[in-house]
């Protein structure tokens, strides 16, 4: 497809440029002029991003199509102004062998309207005993392996999980869980728990995990990744990690800067989560993390469940919430409006960073690189209406929410795929 988008401001952090420019896309890749006759997208007033990349979703295909698809997860992704998404490996079946991630591709490939890369599970069956045929999964088109929601408990598993990434050359992701200390819990372990007489999930559950992979990390050299970071601590390590030139990465989710434990106060089952909403003084950390470098990427962790499942009572419901088409307006908001970081550097977070965990040829208009973009209004209002959403499912705490900021396209291989209808001007 071949677009010419002219006169936006260009933002590609993974260049260092910042200017006011035309961006042509020839054949579905950047070229350096535009090709005769091409359609033309008029950018004047408006932010011109790399496509916008979601490292952590949940498609639900294969075996739970009733709460997702990979066509609707998809369309949900494209409203959130996402080009490219990394679907998690907890299907049914699980894609832990090259026929499920060959059958993902395909599916990905014929219905997706943006990118869908999956990631491979760590174990088989993500039962964390037996390591997963890993080689041949990453020839059938995965970009990491991670088990997410059963994290892998076993330290010598976990150990010879990194040896086979590093050998492979992908990344380890692992929702950091100790799944003894956080069993049986519902919401964060704290005063607020107390108070509403619910279950806790302590910070340490988190914390001891990320403390044990870091030092396999070390030990293999592995290129490894933490999953929707929430706790101060686990935000420290991170960073220390860093300091001491380990290829450690992390990411966080919009709601997880966005809300606080006391929101638990009407048991809205829209509020429940893993890692659960934490209390004020770890939201802050997280802020930091994210102003300081020590957190990589933004991903929405988008789980989406029927409503069947999830207006059940506090304590029975399935943890998770939507998140791909609120993550943008969010992260203007709570971080760019509220002046902890430059627009800058929340595309970089969308951009740059998960492409570089991931190691992906995304996330950047450098020429040759292919022809996604994220068009944006930082002053757009607008508000959220989850029944309107491309998803199937409706589980998400933002319904009705205003917010100042979002993206007016979402533009894939070169081809404009509609959106929100705020954006219709556009």
């Amino acid at each position: 497809m071949n677009l010419l988008i002219r006169g936006g401001r260009v933002i590609d952090p993974a260049q260092g440029r910042d200017e006011i420019a035309d961006i042509a896309i020839v054949h579905g890749h950047i070229a350096a002029r535009a090709a005769p006759n091409s359609p033309e997208f008029d950018a004047t007033g408006l932010v011109v991003a790399p496509g916008f990349i979601d490292m952590h979703v949940h498609l639900r295909e294969p075996g739970f199509e009733h709460a997702e698809t990979i066509e609707t997860g998809a369309r949900a992704a494209a409203a959130g102004g996402f080009t490219t998404i990394c679907c998690m490996p907890n299907t049914k079946p699980v894609n832990d062998s090259a026929t499920v991630t060959s059958y993902i591709v395909e599916r990905a490939r014929k219905h997706a309207v943006v990118n869908v890369f999956p990631i491979g599970a760590i174990t088989k069956g993500s039962e964390g005993v037996e390591l997963s045929t890993i080689a041949s999964m990453k020839e059938a088109g995965i970009v990491a392996i991670s088990d997410d929601g059963r994290p892998v408990m076993n330290a010598r598993v976990m150990r010879r999980a990194m040896e086979t990434a590093r050998a492979l050359d992908l990344t380890v992701i692992n929702h950091c869980e100790d799944l003894h200390l956080s069993a049986g819990g519902d919401m964060h372990e704290g005063i607020e728990s107390v108070r509403l007489g619910l279950r806790g999930i302590p910070s340490a559950s988190e914390d001891v995990m990320v403390a044990r992979d870091i030092l396999l990390a070390e030990l293999t050299g592995a290129r490894y990744h933490v999953a929707h970071i929430s706790a101060r601590h686990s935000v420290a390590m991170v960073a220390f990690a860093k300091s001491k030139g380990l290829r450690v990465t992390a990411e966080t989710t919009p709601h997880h800067f966005a809300l606080t434990d006391k929101e638990l106060g009407r048991y809205d089952s829209n509020y429940k989560m893993k890692p659960p909403l934490r209390c004020g003084i770890d939201v802050e950390a997280v802020i930091e993390g994210i102003k300081s470098g020590a957190i990589d990427a933004i991903a929405t962790d988008h789980a989406p469940h029927a409503g069947s499942e999830k207006m059940q009572e506090f304590e029975s419901c399935p943890f998770g919430i939507l998140g791909l088409e609120t993550a943008l307006g969010l992260s203007f908001d709570c971080l760019v409006h509220a002046g902890h970081i430059s627009i800058n550097r929340l595309i970089e977070l969308f951009t740059s960073g998960p492409a570089g965990v991931l190691r992906l040829n995304r996330g950047t208009l450098r020429e040759g690189a292919p022809g996604d973009v994220t068009i944006l209004d930082p002053e757009l209002s607008w508000t959220y209406d989850v029944n309107q959403s491309a998803s199937k499912s409706r589980n998400s705490p933002f319904h009705g929410r205003a917010f100042r900021g979002a993206s007016v396209a979402t533009i894939v291989g070169g081809k404009v795929v509609p959106i929100r209808p705020e954006a219709a001007k556009y």
